[in-house]
């Protein structure tokens, strides 16, 4: 007998996807334009980087809050060091090198300290806001090199040099999270951190490079940024970038408890936050109403993935009783045993040293 085939998990959020685009563009024609889809591209592609990093920290069971005020840092210092006499790549290069230090940092008190990442990552998204205000005064800085412009305006063969990023980021991402150890061992730590440990994986390990993935994203947030203004701005990332980027992760089925989601999953959502917010500005509702709608959609996705997580509950235990033949109890939120995660049922999580 043939094995049914499933469809994909992104199937449901590409389908929400084309139906907001298909109402914004009976909205309003200018919608679908080439000029309106790249204008949305480029806007999406930092939500869209933040997603990525978002994604990572998500899978363990942990979460970013500084992801925002590290383009400003990440930003500023690319600018900064430009106006010290470092050319367009190295400025880039030294903004990626920031924000892995601060997910580094991020990781490492998290693992060893033992504090909630709530709790380290809100503090260090207050530390990077204040670090390039003190530098500069609060005052914007003018980028030198102007070739630094490729990072954020440039195009090869029509398509946008961050659209371009993003998609290579996301293609290795991809590659990590399904075809390594690491991604089975990310997968499984956010499933259940005590068993992983018991199987031999890592955790400090895996909770350093998530962080560090995300500072990472963050820094290419922040090149991109200051590249398209061509200004280093200290209050840059302070807007709903952070905000979207966690709805992004959440709409596209990465689950806040960790251990479920996928990368195409966190991109597709991402780019419904870009449409939605972008068919707003289109069809002329007002900007203040874009927090609302996309807070909905939060609330909307976290409430589904609760529902998903007591639906499979529920049909395991009852899977369970039916093959001993006995009547399964009746479940509740305090006796739900935590349910089986994809990166265990494939089968035993690969060992590795824990030195």
């Amino acid at each position: 007998m043939a094995k049914r085939r499933r469809l994909p998990e992104e199937m449901g959020i590409f389908g929400v996807l084309v139906l907001v685009a298909a109402v914004m563009s009976m909205l309003s024609p200018e919608f679908m334009t080439l000029g309106n889809v790249q204008v949305l591209m480029l806007n999406g592609t930092v939500v869209a980087f933040l997603a990525l990093g978002q994604t990572f920290v998500l899978l363990t069971g942990g979460i970013d809050l500084s992801v925002g005020s590290n383009i400003a840092l990440t930003g500023m210092l690319a600018a900064i060091s430009m106006q010290l006499g470092a050319n367009w790549w190295m400025a880039a290069l030294i903004a990626l090198v920031v924000g892995l230090l601060v997910g580094l940092f991020n990781g490492a008190v998290i693992h060893y300290v033992k504090l909630p990442p709530f709790i380290v990552t809100f503090s260090t998204f207050g530390i990077s806001a204040a670090i390039p205000q003190i530098l500069t005064g609060a005052k914007s800085v003018t980028v030198a090199d102007p070739l630094f412009a490729i990072w954020g305006r440039g195009s090869l063969f029509g398509v946008p040099i961050p659209v371009i990023l993003l998609a290579l980021f996301a293609a290795v991402f991809i590659v990590v999270l399904k075809q390594t150890p690491s991604g089975v061992h990310i997968y499984a730590v956010g499933g259940n951190a005590d068993a992983s440990r018991l199987a031999g994986v890592n955790i400090g390990r895996k909770i350093l490079t998530v962080y560090a993935i995300s500072g990472i994203c963050a820094g290419m947030g922040g090149v991109i940024t200051t590249s398209r203004l061509m200004v280093g701005y200290p209050t840059a990332g302070s807007g709903n970038e952070q905000f979207y980027s966690i709805a992004s992760a959440v709409v596209g089925g990465v689950s806040l408890f960790g251990g479920v989601g996928t990368i195409v999953g966190a991109l597709l959502g991402a780019i419904l936050i870009a449409t939605v917010s972008n068919g707003m500005n289109v069809v002329g509702v007002d900007s203040f109403w874009q927090p609302l709608v996309i807070g909905v959609i939060i609330l909307l996705g976290v409430s589904l993935d609760a529902a998903r997580r007591r639906i499979t509950i529920a049909e395991g235990i009852r899977r369970l009783f039916s093959r001993s033949g006995e009547t399964p109890p009746p479940t509740s939120a305090a006796e739900t045993p935590p349910p089986p995660q994809s990166a265990s049922s494939s089968g035993p999580v690969p060992s590795e040293s824990t030195h």
